[in-house]
């Protein structure tokens, strides 16, 4: 079990991975930070205590370790066992979740790993909210999608407030980034996938028709809140598919379009 160690003391270089998180240049989770990333919470340090991240260290009330107790069985971290004010001074901010644990990345899997025995995939352009990610994720988690590709220039996963969001399943959901967009999805097309990309377009397919057009592999193609999809994208993806919606409603925000699509698309391939 991770060794319990009670201090008071804000100071002790054991929480130097937790410290100041609210301020812009010592977070370690965003780019020129440390590359380190914190889950926050019973449910999400349970979950990234049960990933392949290697944990560094825990931090949290007496009361958020009892209820971890069986997870952290096995774990070879330290864990700081402090006040909600002590916590809250190191952190930079009260943290009513009680509970934070950092860890190291993993190398990343490579977009052909992620591929590799996936039916359904979601691939995203251009998300750059954390919030609209992290339940992106979730989503994703929960109803059957195998992984996650992102172009270029969408946020990172691993930051924490996607983390938080996912409510940990960021961790779980194998994702890679493509090196070139739109040319990457030939990579997809390669393994018999079919890209269909998520667009309002009048001539889009609807979304309950795209069994009859990908009976196979699929990988859903979804752009960021607002401007969607780049025409470059959906010209490069085999079919582009809609939610159908009563008039005078065009756009569902980017996460509840996933979970509209993710259920249908998941439930095409598992027929």
């Amino acid at each position: 079990m991770a060794e319990l160690i009670f201090t008071d003391d804000r100071a002790n270089p054991g929480l130097d991975d937790f410290r100041d998180l609210s301020t812009a240049d010592r977070r370690p989770d965003r780019p020129g930070g440390r590359g380190l990333v914190i889950a926050e919470g019973t449910v999400v340090v349970g979950r990234m205590l049960a990933s392949r991240y290697p944990v560094r260290a825990l931090l949290g009330v007496e009361r958020r370790f009892h209820e971890l107790a069986d997870e952290l069985e096995g774990v070879d971290a330290p864990a700081y066992v402090t006040s909600a004010e002590t916590m809250a001074e190191v952190v930079g901010f009260h943290l009513n979740r009680g509970v934070l644990a950092v860890a190291d990345r993993p190398v990343p899997p490579t977009v052909d790993e992620v591929i590799a025995g996936a039916g359904v995939l979601a691939v995203l352009e251009g998300v750059g909210d954390h919030e609209n990610l992290g339940a992106l994720f979730r989503n994703a988690a929960a109803l059957g999608v195998d992984g996650v590709l992102l172009a270029p220039g969408c946020s990172d996963p691993l930051y924490r407030r996607s983390v938080r969001v996912s409510m940990g399943h960021v961790l779980r959901v194998p994702f890679a980034t493509f090196d070139s967009w739109p040319g990457g999805l030939d990579r997809l097309r390669e393994n018999d996938f079919r890209v269909a990309a998520l667009t309002p377009r009048a001539d889009s397919v609807p979304l309950r028709g795209l069994r009859a057009r990908a009976p196979g592999r699929i990988a859903l193609l979804l752009g960021a809140e607002g401007p969607g999809l780049s025409a470059e994208a959906i010209a490069a993806a085999d079919l582009a598919v809609r939610i159908e919606m009563v008039p005078g409603v065009d756009s569902l925000n980017v996460a509840t379009a996933a979970a509209v699509a993710f259920h249908e698309v998941a439930a095409i391939h598992n027929r």
